[in-house]
């Protein structure tokens, strides 16, 4: 075969998760790209293995001699997925859900999971999961990784609903890990972007499906902390952010959905999958493209979303499809997000720093969500060192090499306005943090590199967040 198009095959195989590692044979090219959701800093990888059990992960770590990194739904957006001239372990085929115990509210499922396909399992049974991201579309274990979070009231960082994980370490041999049992290499885990080993299996706390009711009010931005404790303390409240609307982001358009036992005005159990979202592609190009489009987006869009009324399945707003927030294409730009953690203490005037650092520097910024989180005492890297809001930057920027340039100077200003204000930012964005910013945000890194150094001496766990900054 022609060597063009056998690279290319290759990529296209690596992409689709065909290329596998097996103790019989292992299928291998030279620069394997490895993408993400935003088409940015893709990262070429030595061999992509596709196991579909804890033991084919071992096997394949074993057999294995150089640096190895984890991959799931590849929803990161800076190369945390694989390593350069690396072995990419692709654990989308890990999906089988292991054990089920309904009475008592536990799921047990392979890491490569995707949370819909979950919910899939659950809704029949009256459960639904207890905390996750936003949207559906993301695997058990990558959102375990990154310890994600939602709009879940009161939940905080996924880590919260976790009872253990199966890890395949360094050696090529599987543990467990609890908070009782090797504590130390759980807490690194949970948020540790495969630092520490493969995370393979995962057990779950569950909570019950309700349906839930929406309400809207808009509120004043020195208000919101205060209005926020009265809305939770009044109890009932299941999902909740407010959005911060250009370009002043400064009136919090506050969005609950508390348990209720009115009628439903959606019947759906669940969103349905594959549905095409033409119209919502079009309105965010309409928003980022045409002249004052932030006014189509605070003036049209947003009020005629949110004047309905609603009241649905629990499972049905967390099955959401990330696919609407797909462009077209990403080829000329792409929508990316960041994030913020900042104490309760800062709101306001953090909110209003983060304002005029956007515009400041001409950030295509089309909405900040806030959302809220309880200290995390868990994790190692914990994001949530206190009670925090975190603040959801979704923006748009061109992908040629100049906005990158652009976008990564703006980002390290509005890493250092969190700075200020005793905040973090997320890790599971592009990698545009100089080491002083990490440094400064994580203080505990130095914790994650004692633990790495006793389980992976060789430091064969790695990636291209890690190698730049651990």
């Amino acid at each position: 075969m022609h060597p063009p198009r056998r690279r290319f095959l290759a990529q296209a195989m690596a992409g689709a998760g065909l290329l596998a590692l097996s103790p019989s044979h292992a299928l291998a090219a030279s620069g394997i790209a490895i993408p993400n959701i935003t088409g940015l800093y893709p990262v070429e990888v030595a061999r992509v293995a596709a196991p579909r059990s804890t033991e084919e992960v071992a096997q394949a770590v074993r057999a294995w001699p150089g640096k190895i990194a984890v991959g799931g739904g590849r929803y990161s957006m800076g190369g945390q997925v694989a390593i350069t001239g690396g072995l990419h372990l692709d654990m989308r085929g890990m999906t089988r859900l292991v054990r089920l115990d309904a009475g008592a509210r536990v799921a047990r499922v392979q890491a490569g999971m995707r949370w819909r396909d979950l919910q899939d399992a659950l809704d029949p049974l009256g459960l639904a999961v207890h905390t996750m991201q936003s949207f559906s579309n993301f695997t058990v274990g990558g959102a375990v990784s990154v310890n994600a979070h939602g709009r879940y009231v009161g939940n905080g960082p996924v880590v919260n609903s976790v009872r253990a994980l199966q890890l395949v370490l360094a050696d090529g041999s599987v543990v467990e890990a609890t908070r009782s049992l090797n504590a130390a290499l759980f807490r690194a885990a949970v948020g540790g972007y495969g630092a520490v080993g493969v995370i393979t299996e995962v057990e779950l706390d569950l909570a019950q499906n309700t349906r839930i009711e929406r309400s809207v009010e808009t509120v004043g931005l020195d208000d919101y902390p205060a209005w926020f404790q009265r809305m939770t303390d009044a109890g009932g409240c299941i999902f909740h952010n407010a959005d911060l609307l250009p370009p002043l982001f400064d009136a919090p358009v506050a969005v609950s959905w508390r348990r209720t036992g009115k009628a439903l005005t959606e019947t759906a159990r669940l969103v349905a999958r594959g549905q095409s979202y033409g119209l919502e592609q079009n309105a965010l190009f309409a928003m980022t493209e045409l002249p004052r489009g932030d006014l189509i987006r605070s003036k049209l869009i947003h009020p005629l979303l949110l004047a309905r009324p609603c009241v649905k399945w629990r499972n049905h707003e967390a099955s959401l499809d990330v696919a609407e927030l797909e462009p077209r294409t990403r080829l000329v730009s792409t929508y990316v997000l960041q994030e913020y953690f900042i104490p309760v203490r800062h709101f306001a005037a953090y909110a209003r720093a983060m304002a005029a650092t956007i515009r400041q520097h001409d950030a295509l910024v089309l909405n900040v969500s806030v959302r809220h989180s309880p200290a995390d005492s868990t994790s190692l890297l914990p994001w949530a060192k206190e009670e925090v809001f975190s603040f959801v930057v979704y923006y748009k920027q061109r992908t040629h090499a100049a906005s990158r340039r652009r976008v990564a100077e703006w980002t390290r200003a509005t890493i250092d306005t969190a700075l200020a204000f005793g905040g973090r930012y997320y890790l599971p964005y592009q990698l545009h943090a100089t080491r002083a910013q990490f440094d400064r945000a994580y203080p505990e890194a130095d914790a994650l590199r004692a633990i790495k150094r006793s389980v992976d001496p060789d430091g064969r766990f790695s990636n291209e967040l890690w190698a730049r900054y651990l």
